[in-house]
């Protein structure tokens, strides 16, 4: 893989990019599967919290991409202002287990400054609904992007998602069933297709079935059995539904897979298993194991790795060879 050495100023942002983000990461899951009847007022004191936006890129936020009963979906977008044409686009999904997170930390914002539009999606946390709805959710959130390219400027052919922790899962999971009816769901725009070009897994679970029968550190309820809706022994057949690997083919999209060798709640051989699966059918597939990094990591390097795989299979060529008008 390719590198290229970035300006100080560049890196120094990219770091305390990821930095912000990391401190920022909240739970916003219910106690219940009922909806919280304040949600909207601690969805509106976490957008005064978002991430700022770079200079000359336009913020779409909350946008309804669709809904789940009388619950409205959301994303945000950002869109830089100047563009010779419609741009590449990476979604990120937020990882906390499936009971945490939101889309005001978009660790994509900074691709804006690069020739790339950037979103960050909601999706219903496993304490408002158990899986498949988290995948259908992220499954909306691409049809409507789609579905809406010419209106933002955006490649409906070009599309990346980016995930970390249970971002990694969901969005490793869009890349290999792109043909699973069964992980489709029925929101949004349905005549609009869910695949996507490109898939970037920041230690993302995979086997659920194996990781549903660990005792986690920190947490009193395995996340696995709140997800499925119970333990993973009794779900099988969700659990199966859940994993990537399960779903794999020739087809798929390229990867870049990158995982902590110390991580002690995902282990890095679920990163391996994915890895191996999708090189044996013909995907290419890249592995960045860390070293000595845990549950996450940060900084420049990681981040210009991830813009170079972006880059490779997003961009066109004339893309790559022109820098992005400021």
């Amino acid at each position: 893989m390719s590198r290229r050495i970035r300006p100080i100023a560049l890196s120094a942002l990219l770091i305390a990019t990821a930095l912000w983000a990391s401190a920022q990461e909240t739970v916003r899951a219910p106690a219940t599967r009922a909806v919280r009847p304040d949600r909207q007022e601690l969805r509106r004191q976490q957008a005064a919290r978002a991430m700022p936006v770079p200079a000359g890129v336009q913020a779409h936020r909350d946008l309804e991409y669709a809904k789940a009963g009388e619950m409205p979906l959301r994303l945000d977008l950002y869109v830089p202002a100047k563009a010779d044409g419609p741009l590449p686009l990476v979604v990120f999904v937020h990882g906390g287990g499936w009971r945490g997170g939101d889309k005001r930390n978009c660790r994509a914002l900074p691709l804006t400054a690069h020739g790339y539009a950037a979103a960050s999606v909601n999706y219903r946390l496993s304490g408002e609904a158990a899986f498949p709805a988290q995948i259908y959710d992220c499954k909306a959130a691409i049809r409507w992007l789609r579905a809406n390219a010419v209106k933002y400027n955006l490649d409906p052919d070009r599309i990346g998602v980016w995930g970390t922790s249970a971002g990694g899962h969901l969005v490793a999971l869009l890349g290999t069933s792109g043909d699973v009816k069964a992980a489709e769901g029925a929101l949004g725009c349905n005549d609009q297709s869910s695949r996507v070009q490109a898939v970037c897994d920041w230690f993302g679970p995979t086997d659920l079935a194996d990781l549903g029968g660990r005792n986690l550190r920190g947490f009193p309820t395995n996340p696995v059995t709140l997800l499925l809706g119970g333990p993973a022994s009794e779900k099988k057949n969700l659990a199966d539904l859940a994993n990537p690997i399960t779903h794999v083919s020739k087809d798929d999209p390229p990867f870049l897979i990158m995982h902590g060798d110390r991580d002690p709640l995902v282990p890095v051989s679920q990163s391996q298993a994915l890895h191996d699966a999708l090189t044996r059918a013909g995907v290419s597939s890249t592995l960045k194991i860390i070293e000595g990094a845990g549950h996450g990591f940060a900084g420049a390097p990681h981040d210009e790795m991830v813009r170079a795989f972006f880059d490779r299979h997003l961009k066109k060529k004339a893309d790559q060879e022109t820098p992005a008008r400021k």
